[in-house]
């Protein structure tokens, strides 16, 4: 399996990858986000997110004894402002943890934005821990940018992905990270106090999933990227406003025009008003 991660990385993105050194099979993308922070975090080193994110990454960062340093994602083209990411880096920054396909505005960030990311870090002297599980869940005919790929980042970067969300088995937990054989040890380190092994007959599985044709990873962003329309097209015609999905399974929709004002009690009430539960 570490020899298919390698062998995609390359297919896909033209990354040069190790797999005796340089990939780590995980439980789950979930683990190897876990294990990476425990790994590169030490107590009150500040890790730099863009908000709103995935919950694991909080109580990841709060079990290394690290904290949080928020970079928000400005509606309604979920942008971000260059000054904010400058200013939430300090004295005690470790890392920066970026998730692209973004979970869970659907945001696929651009060369630009990612370049700004780079220069930072390479600036700053920054690690950067990338969670892109939803790699091939890129619609209208953008393309995913791994943070490795760009000059200056693949001896600082860990890149995590997994075959839950490409391929639909979210159940299996198999999860890989890779990057340099000094930082996938590191992790490694502490992945080992967390599992032993994870899935071993459904990692032979996933070494034929990751060599599937292009055909299928085609397929299944054009798939998604009809539902997604059928959705989002739902949701505008019901008096919604629907932020632009990228990529991912997401959908942001804003109950605002609506006249609502908080997102919590309108999902709580909404069993009792239509049915549906949210």
């Amino acid at each position: 399996l570490r020899r298919a991660v390698a062998d995609h990385q390359r297919r896909f993105y033209g990354l040069e990858v190790d797999a005796e050194t340089e990939v780590l099979i995980t439980a789950g993308a979930s683990e190897a986000i876990a294990a990476a922070i425990l790994a590169l975090v030490e107590p009150g080193d500040e890790v730099v997110l863009f908000e709103p994110y995935f919950d694991h990454y909080a109580t990841s960062v709060a079990l290394a004894g690290g904290r949080r340093r928020v970079v928000r994602l400005r509606e309604p083209d979920l942008s971000f402002d260059v000054a904010d990411l400058e200013s939430a880096i300090g004295p005690r920054t470790r890392l920066i943890l970026l998730n692209t396909p973004h979970n869970p505005t659907g945001k696929v960030f651009d060369a630009e934005e990612l370049g700004h990311v780079a220069r930072l870090a390479i600036r700053h002297d920054l690690l950067v821990v990338t969670d892109e599980v939803y790699e091939h869940l890129v619609y209208d005919g953008g393309r995913h940018i791994p943070m490795a790929t760009l000059s200056g980042m693949a001896e600082r970067t860990l890149t995590i992905s997994s075959g839950g969300k490409s391929f639909g088995f979210t159940g299996w937990k198999i999860g890989w990270a890779h990057g340099p054989a000094d930082m996938v040890s590191a992790v490694l380190t502490a992945k080992q106090s967390l599992t032993y092994v994870s899935g071993g007959p459904f990692q032979h599985a996933m070494v034929t999933a990751l060599g599937l044709d292009d055909g299928y990873f085609s397929q299944l962003a054009d798939d998604l990227e009809g539902k997604r329309d059928l959705l989002g097209d739902g949701l505008r015609a019901a008096g919604f406003e629907v932020f632009p999905t990228a990529g991912t399974y997401f959908v942001t929709a804003d109950i605002r025009p609506l006249g609502f004002d908080d997102g919590v009690a309108f999902c709580m009430s909404m069993p009792e008003r239509c049915g549906v539960v949210a």
